[in-house]
């Protein structure tokens, strides 16, 4: 299995570095960094090829990956019974490229537990939003490349509720990162010569927040009744968010390599000192900092 590929963009982009122990799975086209303790992934990485992409069709049943001991990884027992949906983390469509054997195992592999989410299962138009974002900034990306790399997971908060020996992630986050055209050159208004055909590394960053909209006390009741029933702690609709990417390093202390310098937002630090949070607490997500709820395609600022 090739996994993740850190120069498929033709910029090195690696994989998340992190100061947990987490284990590094190599699938096809992806590679997932599992965090034992959580059981889950802390962050996935794929590279997507959108010239070769393959419409397969969706096939395939959850499986354990037979290279970590099972209880180091979610299996059917926390979503039997339950309205919980097995969340890819990997996208399915992302890594279906390149010839047709290829791309069936890749289709495969997307299938296996490391690589999956609890998330709310209802379908609703932002969910539908989360779930095309790849497909949204390839269409842009495709005037320039066809080429993405996606990193994604969930972020790990102290007060995620335990349901069935897992804490359940309330929040995840995605990077979208691609190759687009370097600006023109800042001596020259109209450009130069030498600025043709060069490239600069760009991308996005997005928070998706399947927190009820209840109040501190209220959400804390609730979830307390809920697992005293063995019932799954309260999710919400999803809503989305396009964010810095700086943020996403804050909220999940992954080193997340150029990309943070690569953001289209291209957020400034903040300054003087104190004129914004230094950390972004879980309550405070929807206000913290300059983060816009998308909830349409042509919301999404490209540049």
């Amino acid at each position: 299995m090739t996994g993740y590929d850190a120069d498929f963009l033709g910029f090195r982009v690696p994989l998340p570095a992190s100061p947990a122990d987490l284990r590094v799975l190599h699938y096809t086209h992806f590679s997932v960094l599992l965090d034992p303790a959580r059981r889950l992934a802390a962050a996935t990485a794929c590279v997507v090829d959108g010239a070769a992409l393959l419409a397969l069709r969706r096939t395939g049943r959850w499986r354990l990956d037979r290279r970590v001991p099972t209880g180091e990884q979610a299996g059917s027992e926390l979503y039997a019974g339950n309205p919980l949906d097995r969340g890819h983390l990997v996208r399915r469509l992302d890594p279906v490229w390149g010839d047709a054997e290829t791309a069936a195992r890749a289709n495969h592999d997307t299938f296996t537990y490391p690589n999956a989410a609890p998330q709310v299962n209802r379908f609703n138009q932002s969910k539908e939003l989360w779930n095309g974002l790849e497909d949204h900034v390839l269409a842009y990306a495709a005037a320039h490349d066809h080429r993405l790399a996606v990193q994604t997971g969930p972020v790990f908060a102290a007060d995620d509720p335990p349901y069935r020996g897992v804490r359940i992630p309330r929040l995840f986050w995605k990077v979208v990162a691609w190759a687009g055209p370097a600006p023109r050159s800042t001596h020259d208004a109209a450009g130069s010569p030498d600025d043709a055909g060069r490239r600069t590394l760009l991308s996005t960053a997005f928070v998706l927040d399947q927190t009820p909209q209840l109040d501190d006390a209220r959400l804390s009741e609730i979830t307390a009744q809920a697992l005293a029933r063995d019932d799954i702690p309260p999710l919400g609709p999803f809503r989305t968010y396009q964010v810095p990417v700086r943020d996403v390093a804050a909220l999940t202390g992954l080193d997340l390599g150029p990309l943070p310098g690569a953001d289209v937002l291209a957020v400034p630090p903040p300054t003087p000192a104190g004129t914004r949070p230094t950390d972004i607490t879980i309550h405070r997500l929807p206000r913290a900092r300059a983060w816009s709820e998308i909830r349409t395609r042509d919301q999404i600022v490209l540049p």
